[in-house]
């Protein structure tokens, strides 16, 4: 392959984690179950906010991920900042797990991937409710974290890169 065609290679392959992000937040690409009158959602950009977080850092900066939480205030109607709050928290717990972490063990990140989901969505269920009087069922909001913790596996095995 010549060097033109690697460079462009490696541009699509270190912009695709960026390309995912913006898709999943402006087409809105959550799954929506209801299941029991309680409507939960599986959050992809969760998912992929903290595996890139995690994994390869340097394809995903704070810039991008702040902007992608504005973009997804705007889809969903949520006041501008709820989800770039939200995304950069589960950035940062997953670069503190990174640098913690020795050797990769799967279930040590799992397991802090449901520890960040967990605070996360405290922290948004808590701004939503005192400060914007957001109406928020907790049961859904909790059974959506779980759905999206048992989700992380399946996403792991499909797109991890250091195989």
């Amino acid at each position: 392959m010549s060097l033109f065609a690697n460079r462009i290679y490696s541009k699509t392959i270190t912009s695709l984690p960026t390309l995912i992000l913006f898709l999943v937040v402006i087409l809105a690409l959550n799954i929506n179950i209801t299941y029991k009158n309680y409507d939960f959602i599986i959050n992809f950009s969760y998912i992929i906010v903290f595996f890139w977080s995690l994994k390869k850092p340097e394809h995903l900066g704070y810039g991008l991920i702040f902007f992608a939480g504005v973009i997804n205030d705007v889809v969903q109607s949520l006041p501008i900042g709820i989800s770039s709050l939200d995304y950069l928290l589960l950035s940062a717990i997953g670069a503190f797990i990174r640098n913690r972490s020795i050797i990769y063990n799967f279930i040590y990140d799992w397991i802090s991937f449901l520890i960040a989901i967990l605070i996360v969505g405290s922290i948004n269920y808590i701004i939503l409710i005192t400060i914007f009087k957001i109406p928020i069922i907790y049961e859904s909001l909790i059974l959506g974290l779980f759905v999206t913790f048992f989700n992380l596996p399946y996403i792991f095995q499909n797109i991890c890169l250091d195989r």
